[in-house]
């Protein structure tokens, strides 16, 4: 295709019935993944891990701290992440941006500088371990460390989705505009709230807040829609598009497995436990009909993180808590709200599909009908580590409402 003459690059039609085209080529690097390499920090892309403390932390001087971004298979594309080191009684650097960004505190203690404009109101609230906090859309902020040693701090973001659609960079990092309506000068901007109200898609507990200011050990509302006890909430932060929830299954108890597309990235707040993961084709039952090997697990306790369905398409993911507390996790979708990004139109009638079992029209495998497997290894690690098991036997009976 290159004009041996010129050096241009020129197409040719293809010849009688041949198709037009390479047939097989590689995923191109999109906008984002140049960005990330240019900030010459490394990328952990995998199925997950068991800490955030184990990735690598290069210098970042764009950000003035430490730092690695994360990029968990069957995100891409869809939401960004990375891991940020605060040095020890310092800050990073102010910046503002057009995406959203939200911050988990894996560790330390300190404040945050959150303004909008040059001599506007300046909020400064505080953060320790297991604090969750959001900033407004563009404006801007600094990250202090109050203490004499390095603060590590989770983030997610937006940036793919606004860089692979710009493509510039200096745009989405100086754009003047001022978003008042993400941002408010009012004194409790940053006061958390408790207040628990339905979500107005699908009726399930949310709490408008800014700030969490400790996501392992606050209360969460019974929701029974995973596991026996299972309690969750989702917080609305900053007027963000940016979906997460709050979750925790009870002791010696574990999740129904549940299918859906990619997005979701589960970290771990309390606890021990690990995740299965494999493509819905292979069925409900994947060892029992020889599949096992196609089968992907992650191991992994606080501030651990795994892909919840790494395949792009759909598949079906199962936690297992084997801790003696509660399992507490947190689910980062970025903009993709299952509900939202469904491709039907307004008012089309919609189900909550994977809280819904098979036998209901759902994707939730109910625990009588899941691969004997997951029943038998649960219960040999519950076992081990001198938990209480609390998986009633009739669980596993069919229902004779059932056909």
């Amino acid at each position: 295709m290159h004009d041996p003459l010129t050096g241009k690059v020129h197409w040719h039609e293809p010849q009688a019935e041949d198709r037009a085209g390479h047939g097989k080529f590689g995923q191109p690097l999109s906008e984002y993944d140049r960005f990330m390499d240019a900030e010459g920090i490394g990328c952990f892309r995998g199925l997950g891990f068991n800490s955030v403390f184990d990735l690598p932390l290069s210098d970042w001087p764009r950000m003035g701290g430490r730092g690695h971004f994360i990029q968990l298979h069957g995100t891409e594309g869809k939401w960004g992440c990375y891991v940020v080191e605060v040095p020890a009684a310092g800050g990073l650097n102010p910046e503002k941006h057009l995406y959203e960004e939200i911050f988990l505190v894996a560790e330390g203690r300190g404040t945050t500088e959150v303004w909008l404009e040059e001599g506007g109101r300046k909020h400064v609230f505080e953060w320790q371990k297991g604090s969750l906090f959001s900033i407004p859309v563009n404006a801007f902020h600094r990250i202090v460390n109050a203490t004499n040693k390095p603060a590590l701090l989770i983030a997610g973001t937006t940036a793919p989705n606004l860089m692979d659609l710009i493509g510039n960079t200096e745009f989405i990092y100086n754009t003047p505009y001022r978003f008042s309506d993400r941002f408010s000068p009012v004194p409790d901007f940053y006061k958390p709230s408790e207040d628990i109200e339905p979500d107005p898609i699908r009726g399930l507990a949310m709490r408008r807040t800014n700030l969490v200011p400790d996501v392992v050990n606050c209360e969460l509302p019974l929701d029974n829609r995973r596991s026996p006890g299972y309690r969750r909430v989702e917080p609305f932060m900053t007027g963000n598009k940016f979906y997460l929830w709050l979750g925790q299954h009870e002791t010696g108890r574990y999740s129904k497995a549940h299918a859906h597309t990619s997005a979701a990235v589960l970290i771990g707040l309390k606890g021990e436990g690990y995740t299965y993961t494999w493509p819905e084709e292979l069925g409900v039952t994947p060892w029992k009909d020889g599949n096992g090997d196609q089968v992907q697990r992650i191991d992994y306790g606080q501030f651990g993180m795994v892909s919840a369905a790494p395949g792009g398409a759909r598949w079906y993911h199962q936690h297992f808590n084997t801790s003696r507390e509660p399992f507490r996790i947190s689910a980062w979708f970025g903009p993709n709200h299952p509900s939202l990004v469904t491709g039907l139109r307004p008012g089309a009638q919609q189900t909550d599909y994977t809280a819904m079992d098979i036998t209901e029209g759902g994707t939730a495998i109910p625990y009588w009908m899941e691969d004997p497997h997951l029943r038998e290894e649960f219960e040999a690690r519950i076992r081990a580590s001198g938990g209480t098991l609390r998986m009633e036997p009739t669980r596993y009976e069919k229902p004779e409402r059932v056909t």
